[in-house]
């Protein structure tokens, strides 16, 4: 009886083991943090770097510059700031999450967030089918040869959005800017498969006048 006990304390103790190094791996897998290195590190810190908020070495190595870069970042998007590039921060940083292509609640969230700010800072004051529609541009964009295919990406292509530039992307967050989100990454496209939009009033690209005009929604002129 004895001998069974201490095999069955032998094999709880083995799997708890066992069970702790998996979770572990797993849960640090798709997370880069202070003391990480590698290639996934590298694309991180050349990101925070196009950015602005890195100032060091690509290097590979997750150290204190590239940590408080990375807060920095998520400080600025509304992100968990804990210096650790998990899934979000790396669907915000329009990198892999290490979770395939399945698009986790997560990602999910951080794309309605990065998608509301972009529409709040761009199209504020704006009819709400026309806040959709500027959500709408951008997730065509994705979709575009063109561009880059992630919302990350598209939203921080250097000069794409006035607002990204001019900081009204940090402005306080309206309640319709959140819902014109959820509207376009739901499928609704009411700027009819454009992938530009602008306001004839205030832009200065004498180039964009060149592209076909889809239609007009309150201040926006949308084309393709």
């Amino acid at each position: 009886m004895k001998k069974f006990v201490v095999s069955i304390l032998i094999l709880a103790v083995t799997c708890g083991s066992c069970y702790y190094y998996y979770k572990t791996w797993t849960t640090e897998s798709v997370l880069s943090k202070y003391g990480s290195r590698g290639q996934e590190v590298k694309d991180i810190q050349y990101k925070l770097a196009i950015w602005g908020y890195y100032k060091g070495k690509v290097d590979g190595v997750y150290g204190w510059r590239t940590s408080q870069a990375v807060r920095s970042f998520q400080k600025k998007n509304d992100l968990t700031v804990d210096g650790i590039a998990g899934p979000q921060t790396l669907a915000a940083l329009g990198l892999p999450t290490g979770r395939g292509t399945t698009q986790t609640t997560t990602s999910r969230s951080g794309d309605v967030n990065l998608l509301a700010r972009v529409i709040n800072g761009e199209a504020r004051g704006e009819p709400y089918i026309g806040q959709v529609a500027v959500g709408a541009v951008i997730l065509n964009r994705v979709q575009h040869p063109s561009f880059p295919n992630t919302m990350a990406g598209v939203v921080y292509q250097p000069r794409a959005f006035t607002a990204i530039t001019d900081g009204q992307v940090h402005a306080n967050m309206q309640s319709d800017s959140i819902r014109a989100a959820q509207d376009a990454l739901n499928g609704w496209d009411p700027s009819g498969g454009a992938i530009y939009y602008y306001n004839p009033a205030k832009t200065t690209s004498n180039w964009i006048y060149s592209r076909p005009v889809i239609k007009r929604i309150g201040k926006h002129v949308f084309a393709k």
